[in-house]
């Protein structure tokens, strides 16, 4: 990506983490970032493409500080552990990802243009949870009855839940892992759900 598209793209998410996705004007965006508004749209060519393109972008950043600790002896419920709870972290760019998501799934209910990219990165998420889990029954650390696939869903669900109340500081940080934690735990024994 080039410097002068990510420079914008980290502009948007300051503006839709301040205003939301309703209040997102292109010229905010170019005031914040310090270009024209010509720039914008010859980068992404609307509204619109703008929106999609940051939550591409904030998507790619998590990615950045949820990858992987390198260790191929952790075990895969601390893999998953890391990766669920990483989500919530006393730093900005981790809280305006966490905004941009939550705004642009709240805008997806009344625009159905940006439900495909929510809709591919939602699942590009709950294809990595559900292989880990997978991963786990493999080495036998978790057990076979447990549906990787629904499991990996309810997590994720309520990663996205508690970020609304962790963005709102009706969650400190800690509360939010501890959540996410006793979630896992208890979605990962292999209970037969009925």
């Amino acid at each position: 990506m080039t410097t002068r598209r990510a420079k914008l793209l980290e502009a948007t998410c300051r503006v839709i983490a301040l205003r939301g996705v309703r209040g997102l004007r292109v010229e905010d965006v170019a005031a914040d970032a310090g270009v024209s508004k010509t720039l914008i749209y010859y980068h992404f060519r609307d509204r619109a493409g703008l929106v999609t393109s940051a939550l591409e972008y904030v998507n790619d950043r998590a990615e950045g500080y949820v990858g992987s600790t390198g260790d191929d002896h952790v075990p895969v419920r601390d893999l998953l552990l890391g990766l669920l709870a990483a989500e919530f972290q006393d730093d900005t760019a981790v809280r305006e990802n966490s905004a941009v998501w939550g705004e642009v799934r709240a805008a997806a209910t009344f625009d159905e243009g940006l439900r495909p990219t929510l809709a591919s990165l939602t699942e590009r998420w709950l294809v990595d949870i559900a292989e880990l889990i997978a991963d786990g029954q493999d080495e036998g650390n978790i057990p076979e009855s447990v549906d990787s696939r629904a499991a990996a869903v309810r997590l994720t669900s309520l990663v996205e839940g508690l970020s609304g109340r962790w963005l709102a500081s009706l969650l400190t940080t800690a509360e939010a892992r501890a959540h996410v934690a006793a979630a896992l735990e208890r979605e990962l024994v292999g209970v037969s759900q009925g």
